[in-house]
């Protein structure tokens, strides 16, 4: 693999792309949704390493491959449970890479190095996330449940 995974503060000019890339995967069809806009200043935020939110990405080139994010909170009716593993996203002709694997990878160990003792993640994929060592927390629905990885025992 020939890809690097970095914050996206050292790259503001995939910024943007990087909001396009999560609109179109998990908000363009959402109504009263995140805008690419609403993305973009959200993401302008994960400016401090050592802090949430933290945004990676991962490039080839110069050219965005991929994201993922650690942010407090990705859904209100469950705001005991943070921080929040979210909008991971590989580009639509490089899926099937380890790009993705890697994402999380880069972002658990990120979240280690914070001291943080656990990720929480909504999916409608939890067979990805399973291989990756992260466990069922709850089954919201048949096409949906919330996940977690437990940082002190991940594989």
């Amino acid at each position: 693999m020939s890809f690097e995974i970095l914050p996206l503060y050292q790259r503001p000019g995939l910024i943007e792309p990087v909001a396009r890339l999560i609109y179109e995967e998990f908000w363009r069809e959402v109504e009263g949704g995140y805008s690419v806009a609403d993305l973009v200043a959200h993401l302008r935020r994960a400016t401090d390493p050592d802090r949430i939110p933290l945004s990676l990405i991962a490039v080839e080139d110069g050219q965005l491959l991929g994201t993922i994010n650690l942010i407090e909170n990705d859904d209100a009716k469950r705001a005991h449970l943070r921080p929040w593993l979210a909008a991971m996203v590989v580009s639509q002709g490089r899926r099937g890479e380890g790009i993705g694997s890697a994402l999380v990878r880069a972002l658990l160990a990120e979240a280690q190095r914070l001291g943080l003792p656990r990720l929480y993640f909504g999916t409608d994929g939890p067979g990805f996330y399973a291989r990756l060592g992260a466990q069922l927390h709850e089954q919201v629905r048949d096409d949906f449940c919330i996940m977690r990885f437990e940082l002190g025992e991940r594989p």
